[in-house]
């Protein structure tokens, strides 16, 4: 299974749906881009700048992620010239139905290259380039994710 970096996040720090995420990929092993490298700790930095997290509580989830990939629970999957040369030809695909953004393209052409689908995301333009493209996705729906009280 193909995680998107958002999807990393919500299995390190508590968010709405967290749980149900930690419920349903529990004991798992993954997939992702190089990218996350920088994504995940940037995401991290963000909630702590907007008061969603400690700054011990972010260190402890920058562990954590890099305890992941050191593990192999989380395989990162390499950023070269062919996945940035496949994520372009995704944008160019989805225009103009999808405004696909730039890292959002470099997940699911990361994604496509290495055959590791499902693709795990909630975010709708990632799903829908996905889609465009045929990739399965997890969830199935996004309405299918509860989120906690």
């Amino acid at each position: 299974m193909y995680l998107d970096s958002a999807i990393i996040v919500k299995l390190l720090v508590r968010e709405p749906d967290s749980g149900w995420f930690n419920e349903h990929l529990d004991g798992l092993k993954f997939q992702t881009s190089e990218l996350a490298l920088t994504e995940v700790p940037a995401a991290l930095l963000a909630k702590e700048r907007a008061g969603q997290l400690t700054d011990l509580k972010r260190a402890a989830a920058r562990v954590r992620f890099e305890e992941m990939v050191e593990d192999e629970a989380l395989v990162l999957l390499p950023l070269n010239r062919a996945v940035l040369q496949r994520a372009a030809n995704i944008i160019q695909a989805c225009h103009p139905r999808v405004p696909l953004r730039t890292l959002d393209a470099i997940h699911v052409a990361t994604c496509d290259l290495s055959n590791c689908a499902p693709l795990c995301a909630t975010d709708n333009r990632l799903r829908a380039a996905a889609q465009h493209l045929g990739l399965q996705l997890f969830p199935d729906r996004p309405e299918d994710v509860t989120i906690a009280n």
